[in-house]
């Protein structure tokens, strides 16, 4: 601390400062997610009085947070040098005294108090009467907090874009910067997870089954694939809006953009809303019918991020569901019509790995030696029977595949029908190792994303795509 620092008191602002998240966003998120009735009981929408709404029917966890280390290593060090702190936040009195609680870092917390909202110049005013001008140093990250720059001994800003920074130094001859704005567009890319696009290649599926080979067929299951791609994006951001906190709770998940503090939760919206609108204008060109089954697609994801997620079996079922509705899409958008026997195989096949994704989060929940999946309704001790289902439902689809290679549809479709009973063992196989890793531990927590990157699944794929080929062409 500077010698002409001493005996001022260091004011720290908490959203995107102290914190790198804000609070007004997630308890929007969590209480959509947890409690939505709590939206009905609101008496105003004015900042003030729904902030304190939201502060005393949101259960935050102030401890899962992410702080900004940056920042309380500066208020550390000002402790320890014999100055003082205080925390003033435009975020409510109740959630401001929570984060203080647990940090024990401040002497004093000033927050919004159901009437007044405590940001900008209202913030400037309460600083200057509580202090006085020119008698208190300011951390701060927005333009809102100009004002306030503006009567401090010194300015500091965090994270702050070089346009604000030129204004902060404008006003305050004292001026320190921490952190900076920048954002790597990979970062973007992380949240919307265009890895997950290629479970979105089932569209195809029916074209590939059907035997249509050409240019107009290939377009039109590109554009569905294209389409489902954005939307689910979508989804995705939707998704871990609505679980921030279970998923810092994760030890892979939290390293979400969201969940980590490393994108401003503001920015799910219109990241949502964008890929939601691309989506679904791409969908129209396929025809309505097919503009109702991304629709549809929609809505059941919806639900299962905000319930079904959390009911047991039914949420197995569900995931199984938005597989087979890709396939629905396809065929569709392309007028090919579906076979019994393909949607038979896909029903149990989509099963066992939905299920497979389950018995992944348990087997990691069981090595933390936790009780039971946070955000989902399965204990540890429901592993067995979850295994179980994961094997029957998948050795079920290759007896569906082994009655469909023995029926007369078949026939017209193959010359040498017969080469394609090595197809049935090598997805028996695929099958039964998948189910082995996941027990073991080593499975990424989807299969579908595990068996892109894994090279023995990648053999299987190549081994069954080389005996359909031959088998059609003997």
């Amino acid at each position: 601390m500077p010698t002409s620092m001493k005996g001022l008191y260091l004011v720290v602002d908490l959203d995107q400062t102290l914190l790198k998240t804000d609070i007004l966003f997630e308890c929007f998120w969590f209480s959509w997610r947890q409690a939505p009735r709590t939206w009905l009981s609101i008496h105003s929408w004015k900042l003030a009085p729904l902030k304190r709404h939201l502060a005393t029917t949101c259960q935050l966890d102030v401890g899962t947070l992410p702080y900004n280390p940056e920042v309380i290593k500066y208020i550390q060090t000002w402790k320890a040098a014999g100055g003082k702190a205080a925390l003033a936040t435009a975020t409510d009195q109740l959630l401001a005294e929570k984060v203080a609680a647990h940090l024990g870092l401040f002497d004093a917390v000033y927050g919004s108090n159901g009437q007044v909202n405590l940001k900008g110049t209202a913030k400037a005013q309460f600083l200057l009467k509580q202090f006085g001008e020119k008698q208190f140093v300011y951390i701060g990250d927005a333009a809102a907090d100009l004002p306030i720059w503006a009567v401090a001994a010194k300015a500091i800003t965090v994270n702050a874009p070089p346009w604000l920074r030129q204004k902060v130094e404008q006003l305050n001859p004292h001026v320190e910067h921490l952190g900076s704005a920048k954002r790597s567009i990979k970062l973007y890319l992380k949240e919307i997870r265009p890895h997950q696009w290629v479970k979105n290649s089932l569209v195809f599926v029916p074209m590939l089954a059907a035997h249509q080979f050409n240019l107009p067929t290939f377009w039109s299951s590109l554009v569905a694939a294209v389409a489902f791609s954005l939307t689910a994006s979508s989804v995705y951001v939707l998704n871990d809006l609505l679980d921030l906190q279970a998923d810092r709770a994760h030890p892979r998940k939290r390293h979400r953009p969201f969940a980590a503090g490393d994108l401003p939760l503001a920015h799910g919206l219109w990241m949502l809303f964008i890929f939601l609108g691309a989506g679904m204008a791409i969908a129209p060109t396929l025809g309505w019918p097919f503009l109702g089954i991304l629709l549809a697609y929609y809505a059941l994801t919806t639900a299962y991020s905000f319930f079904l997620k959390r009911r047991i079996v039914i949420d197995i079922c569900t995931l199984a569901g938005l597989y087979t509705i890709r396939i629905f899409a396809g065929a569709v958008a392309t007028g090919i019509s579906l076979s019994v026997w393909l949607l038979a195989f896909s029903m149990f096949f989509f099963f066992c790995l939905a299920t497979v994704k389950r018995q992944a989060e348990l087997v990691d929940q069981q090595r933390r030696n936790e009780l039971k999946t946070k955000g989902r309704g399965y204990h540890t001790e429901d592993l067995p029977i979850i295994t179980m289902m994961a094997l029957s439902a998948g050795y079920v689809s290759v007896l569906v595949l082994a009655l469909y290679i023995n029926s007369p549809q078949v026939r017209l479709l193959y010359t040498r029908p017969q080469v394609l009973w090595g197809g049935c063992a090598v997805l028996l196989y695929w099958l039964t190792r998948t189910v082995f890793l996941t027990h073991r531990g080593l499975m990424h927590y989807d299969p579908i994303v595990y068996a892109i990157k894994d090279r023995q699944s990648q053999l299987c794929f190549l081994i069954c795509l080389g005996l359909f080929i031959l088998g059609k062409s003997l």
